[in-house]
Order: C-alpha cells, then structure tokens, then sequence
C-alpha cells in the first residue's frame, strides 16, 4: 500500500470538503462566499509536507482529509496549457532544466516530478512518488470535479501571458464559477483586475508579501506596493482591495519576525476582506493566528491544522 493512502487510513478521515451544507435560497457561489466567513483550511500544493507539492498523491491525500480548498500554482506551457507548478523553473521539483514556460506539454509529462521529495525527504519515501507526473488543470478537474474547492494562482503572469483569458475559460469549461468551486489569487494587481474583466462573478484574493524596506531601516514594505506599509495602512487602503477583491491572503512572519499584528487582520476584516495566511506549519504559530482570528491559514501540513480546529 502507497504509504500516503496508508496515513489516510490510518487517521480515519473522511472523503469531502469541510465546507457547509448550501442554506436555502442560496446559490452555491453565495454559500461559497458565505463559507469564507467560517475558518477555511487551505492544503498548501495540496498535502505538499506529506507527498511531492502539486502532484496526485499530494491532492489526494489533502482531499481525503477534507480539506476546504486545495491551493495551486498554474502556469502555461509552451504550447498553451495549464499545468500546476511553483517554481519558474523546473530544477527544485522536477529532473528537469530550464523555465517551465519554454517547454511542450509533451516535453513536461516526460519530467519526473517525483523523485526529489523521496531524496529530500528519506523518512517519507514513497516508491509510488517516483516518476510523478506534472498535472493539468484539466486533469486535477477530471479527478476531482465538484467534489472540491480549487484555490488557484495566476502564476507569475509577466512569464505567462494569456494565462487569465486561459484560466477562465477552463473554469467556465468545467462549471466551477457559479458552482462555487474556485478562488483565484495573485501577487499580481493588473492579473487579478483582468480575470475580474473577464468573469466578474470569480472571487478573487490579493496576495501580499511584507518585508524589511532596505532604504528605511525599521519600515515595511509591500513587495508589488499594492499596499503601504501595515504600520501605515488604512481603512481606505483595504477597502480599495475591497473593491475588487473578497480577502487577502498575507505573510505573518519575515525572518521569524512578526509583519503583521492581530490589529491589522481586524481592521482588513472590516474592511470586507478575509485574512488567510501562509504558509503556516507550526502548530503553536497555528494557534496563536486562530486566537488572532484569522479566516484561514495555508498549511503544508493540512492534517495538523484539521486537528487543531476540531
């Protein structure tokens, strides 16, 4: 038995999202915004702290766990399709070399996507994760279909041009708008405002990265400058995120070090937005940002998260 079903048997859990049964009256995209307002569990590349990140096995594991939404990178390749990768390059999670942009489906599905995570990661080899293909989109919405929510990234847009008008055609394609099923999010402003162009009805999250300002010692900064500073941000700064986004998904910590604080979730969260924060695994770090209230973390690690909010 593939050791990542094994865990799924072993822990006992069940097959499904955790999301709650549609209220009457409702449409399934109304309940989905409704859902946002409970704590939402976001399988980071799907169970990527139990199988290799983005892969079958890593969503498969993250699902069966009932997870609220399993969180991917798209990108485009070459010759025009989807598939769900991080890095932009292939190097870190493939054998292969070279900008995942400039290369063929074709060329892609010859990578082993696998391997590594066995080499990096001895104690939780697997045989089965050698040779692990790099997924479609349309493959994970053929496995998983409506019986999942996607929480999905237009992955640096600058290398992938096309990819919002791609992206939300296959979205359309497989019903997964009115449906509820999606979340799109981007560090990108200019790429989220063009999916909304494209379907308004997609809900939308704008990343945030803060960091030490190099030319202001003690300052924050905001990576793309969508917003101030979080010592500097105010009620107009959020609302205008607000205007076309449903939440804001954010770093807590920079070099170990706090960036963001309890006050600055509650002053997003009346704004409009919700605060979800990555990539939280430590279960201490967990706990302190529910006790912060936050909506929802990113988690490598989805089945400790799942046991703690119990």
């Amino acid at each position: 038995m593939n050791r990542y079903l094994a865990l799924v048997l072993h822990l006992g859990l069940f097959t499904g999202t955790l999301a709650a049964p549609a209220l009457a009256d409702t449409t399934p995209l109304e309940q989905q915004l409704k859902d946002l307002e409970s704590f939402q569990v976001i399988a980071h590349r799907g169970a990527s702290g139990h199988a290799p990140e983005s892969s079958m096995a890593a969503l498969e594991l993250a699902h069966a766990w009932g997870v609220d939404y399993l969180e991917l990178d798209i990108q485009m390749t070459a010759d025009g399709e989807l598939v769900a990768f991080h890095d932009d390059t292939l190097e870190r999670t493939s054998n292969g070399e070279g900008h995942i942009n400039d290369h063929t489906l074709a060329e892609l599905k010859d990578l082993d996507a696998g391997s590594w995570f066995n080499e990096e990661n001895p104690e939780l080899a697997d045989d089965a994760f050698a040779g692990a293909e790099i997924l479609t989109l349309e493959e994970v919405f053929n496995r998983f279909g409506q019986d999942a929510r996607y929480y999905l990234e237009t992955k640096s847009p600058e290398l992938n041009p096309g990819v919002e008008e791609g992206l939300v055609r296959r979205l359309e394609a497989y019903d997964m708008i009115e449906t509820g099923r999606v979340l799109i999010q981007s560090f990108d402003q200019e790429s989220l405002l063009k999916i909304h162009e494209l379907n308004a009805s997609i809900p939308l999250i704008q990343l945030v990265w803060y960091s030490p300002d190099e030319e202001n010692e003690g300052r924050l900064t905001e990576w793309t400058g969508v917003t101030p500073s979080p010592d500097e941000i105010t009620d107009a700064d959020f609302r205008a995120v607000a205007d076309y986004a449903v939440g804001l998904g954010t770093n807590y910590l920079y070099d170990g070090e706090p960036v963001i604080t309890k006050a600055f979730v509650q002053q997003a969260q009346d704004n409009g937005l919700a605060v979800h924060v990555y990539t939280v695994n430590d279960i201490d770090e967990m706990q302190h940002l529910i006790d912060w209230g936050v909506d929802g973390l990113f988690t490598d690690y989805a089945d400790r998260l799942i046991e703690l909010t119990e």
